[in-house]
């Protein structure tokens, strides 16, 4: 039995008639750029997300990237985020001109360590990039708390967590803002790049429209520079198909790391999450000391998987600069070693299910 990492043809089969439509629509109208899709698709977003406003844009990176630009972020200042995430998260900081700054994380859910964020704070920080990592908000009341006592801005990287929810708030509306990646393997995802602002804000949210057309309003009157930042028409057409199947999709992902939870809580490490949380399991990822034995067993037994992340950002050649060492945040190193991320797609049969977790045992016993 072959099971892949993810199968996007056993997502697309059941609405390829209503996604080509949707695309032909798109070509008849002509409206490749600006096209009413995404007017559209903003307000279910919005909606969905428990916000006022919601700004498509090119990609999830660009989502972070536009929304450090909108916050007047850049050359002396500092960011403060996870060690523990996609690059983007650290790159946009980098490439407005600031400084990353990283702190450690919690062991069980991944995700930044609240109680360590106070003391990296200088009189340089302007922002905290909290990451919901592998679709679980992270601990969003104390991150508020010392980001409003230190006059903070809190970006959510929420590109693995649409439709995740902190104590009853979804991901995207707890800080100033929220940041959505629509990548093809994302829980909800186009057919190519694009991505998502969301927020309360409703100064942010004009800047960020304004940014996102190169800072203009009206055309070719500048008074900010911005960049191209749009989402396609295409896109947003695609994403309008899936969205009304998300819910049901998150119910198959959930029910499927239950079923996972079961057979495997003994055997590896699984999945820890807030009772007060709501998972969406972008990933489903365990942990075990013999990581790399079990994923060549995996691998030999044509079962996909994927670590994220095998190299900490602070250990990543290109940030060398910052001057960090091995040892500097253990809990994000230990878990890079440790991690790996099986098949939880909805589409999974129970076959196919019970192939991985019997491979996943025979992996760490053998």
């Amino acid at each position: 039995m072959k099971v892949p990492m993810l199968d996007l043809n056993a997502q697309y089969e059941p609405i390829k008639e209503d996604v080509l439509q949707a695309m032909r629509d798109v070509f008849d109208s002509k409206r490749f750029i600006n096209g009413p899709q995404i007017a559209e698709l903003e307000e279910k977003i919005a909606e969905y997300c428990q916000c006022k406003y919601a700004i498509g844009v090119s990609s999830g990176t660009d989502a972070i990237l536009i929304s450090l630009m909108a916050m007047n972020i850049g050359q002396e200042d500092e960011v403060i985020t996870t060690p523990f995430t996609f690059f983007a998260t650290a790159g946009c900081i980098y490439r407005v001109g600031a400084k990353p700054v990283f702190v450690d994380i919690d062991p069980k859910t991944y995700n930044i360590n609240p109680v360590l964020l106070e003391e990296k704070i200088t009189e340089r920080t302007k922002a905290v990039i909290p990451v919901h990592i592998f679709g679980q908000t992270a601990e969003m009341d104390k991150i508020n708390t010392i980001a409003k006592k230190h006059n903070l801005y809190v970006i959510e990287d929420a590109a693995q967590a649409i439709g995740s929810e902190y104590k009853g708030k979804r991901a995207g509306s707890i800080g100033d803002v929220g940041c959505f990646s629509f990548f093809p393997s994302k829980n909800l995802g186009c057919c190519g790049d694009g991505g998502m602002v969301t927020t309360n804000n409703e100064e942010l949210a004009e800047k960020i429209k304004i940014l996102r057309a190169h800072g203009s309003k009206p055309k070719y009157y500048h008074k900010i520079i911005g960049g191209n930042f749009r989402i396609d028409t295409i896109q947003a057409a695609v994403i309008l198909v899936k969205f009304p199947l998300l819910e049901k999709w998150h119910k198959g992902r959930q029910d499927n790391a239950e079923y996972y939870g079961d057979r495997l809580m003994d055997v590896v490490g699984i999945p820890y999450v807030e009772n007060y949380n709501r998972m969406i399991y972008n990933q489903y990822t365990i942990r075990t000391e013999n990581r790399d034995k079990l994923q060549k067993y995996l691998n030999d037994s044509n079962i996909g998987n994927a670590i994220y992340y095998p190299v900490p950002l602070h250990l990543q050649e290109c940030f060398a600069y910052l001057g960090y060492k091995e040892g500097d945040f253990s809990e994000a190193e230990k878990a890079a070693k440790e991690v790996i991320s099986i098949p939880i797609y909805p589409e999974l049969t129970d076959e196919q299910k019970d192939y991985v977790i019997e491979k996943v045992i025979n992996g760490i016993r053998i």
